[in-house]
């Protein structure tokens, strides 16, 4: 990707809780055969990192349940990945989350967080610290910085401004999303996870995945409420979609179940899991990228006969458009930040699909190219 690429314009996969490897039915979001880093190898760039204070050092945890991965542990697998000549010129978005605000006080919390980075191997020196949204070629090497937790940022050499992207607001569960401003972009969020059951799962991916389709905006980018202005038709500024695909509630919509499905869905007995529908949105996107440039090449097909097969896609059943403009014509631009349950199923194929949407609808002298 070209260093001039603004991390927003990216659609990066991420894991949700990356850390929660155990608590079975209840708390365990990830594989255990995909430790951190195996995600990291297998495509992943956002880390949804979630920590709480045990006797005076900071350990995975997920909401009330012990994940027991050490932060220094975790630092170490950045670093290691980081630094290696293999992925030296990567880049990971880190988001830190805390889990214990009941028990222990936001400006402790941030001081351990802190200290930890600083006294953990490429020290503080790894971190990206300022509080916007930076380009590609800035942060090879290195990992942007999210804080989602409390405080005044007094613990941090630059206040909050010196705490990486600060979000300002992050309602509990929000089922229409939110939007939050970061410097000058636009952060449009979805994660609502507390979805009553199973039986949600449609309707779940189908808001979710909306945020990753070109925001609307006629320069009224929300309303009073933060939430986004269904009205509103085109986009004016930089915006970066920001969503989780997780979800789960007890007893009837627990975080496996969720993310996988149950049963034999394909044959009418079972339910299909939000990954598989996710994957399958996806795919019907990309191959709805229907183009020739101006010089007549193909421009997202391989071949003439691949194309043919794209015109059979309903574009308006997945919510997507051919553009038309200056003789030629682009599919749906699809960018945001993805975090998902259970990433690897179904078959490690979801990762690589998202990863794709990054070559398609981008424009010479568009999002950095």
């Amino acid at each position: 990707m070209p260093d001039a690429v603004p991390l927003h314009s990216l659609l990066l996969p991420g894991t949700h809780d990356t850390m929660a490897f155990y608590g079975w039915i209840i708390s365990q979001c990830q594989s255990l055969e995909t430790p951190l880093h195996v995600q990291l190898q297998n495509g992943i760039r956002v880390l949804d990192i979630r920590l709480a204070k045990i006797e005076g050092k900071l350990i995975a945890y997920h909401g009330v349940y012990p994940e027991k991965t050490p932060f220094q542990t975790i630092l170490s697998a950045v670093h290691e990945f980081l630094t290696s000549p293999i992925s030296c010129r990567e880049t990971i978005v880190m988001s830190i989350k805390q889990e214990d605000s009941t028990s222990t006080p936001p400006p402790v919390f941030s001081r351990l967080v802190r200290d930890e980075f600083a006294s953990g191997p490429g020290g503080l020196g790894i971190l990206f610290l300022e509080n916007r949204i930076p380009t590609l070629g800035e942060v090879r090497g290195k990992v942007v910085f999210l804080s989602r937790f409390g405080g005044d940022g007094a613990e941090w050499e630059n206040g909050l401004e010196g705490m990486g992207i600060h979000p300002t607001i992050w309602p509990d569960s929000e089922k229409d999303g939110f939007t939050w401003e970061c410097k000058d972009v636009l952060v449009r969020t979805h994660d609502w996870y507390a979805i009553p059951s199973f039986l949600y799962i449609p309707e779940k991916v189908s808001l979710a995945t909306k945020f990753l389709l070109p925001p609307p905006s006629n320069g009224n980018d929300n309303n009073d409420d933060g939430k986004p202005d269904k009205r509103d038709t085109t986009s004016t500024r930089p915006i970066l979609s920001l969503i989780y695909t997780s979800a789960a509630s007890f007893p009837f919509a627990a975080p496996r179940p969720v993310a996988q499905g149950f049963g034999w869905p394909n044959w009418g007995f079972g339910v299909e899991g939000v990954n598989s529908r996710l994957g399958k949105w996806v795919l019907d996107a990309l191959r709805s990228s229907l183009g020739r440039t101006q010089s007549g090449s193909n421009l997202f097909y391989g071949s003439d006969a691949d194309m043919e097969i794209g015109k059979g896609i309903d574009h308006e059943k997945i919510g997507v458009e051919s553009l038309v403009g200056n003789g030629w014509t682009t599919g749906p631009r699809l960018r945001g930040w993805v975090l998902v349950d259970f990433y690897n199923q179904p078959e490690h194929s979801l990762v690589d699909l998202l990863v794709e949407c990054n070559f398609r609808g981008r424009r010479p002298g568009e999002e950095g190219w």
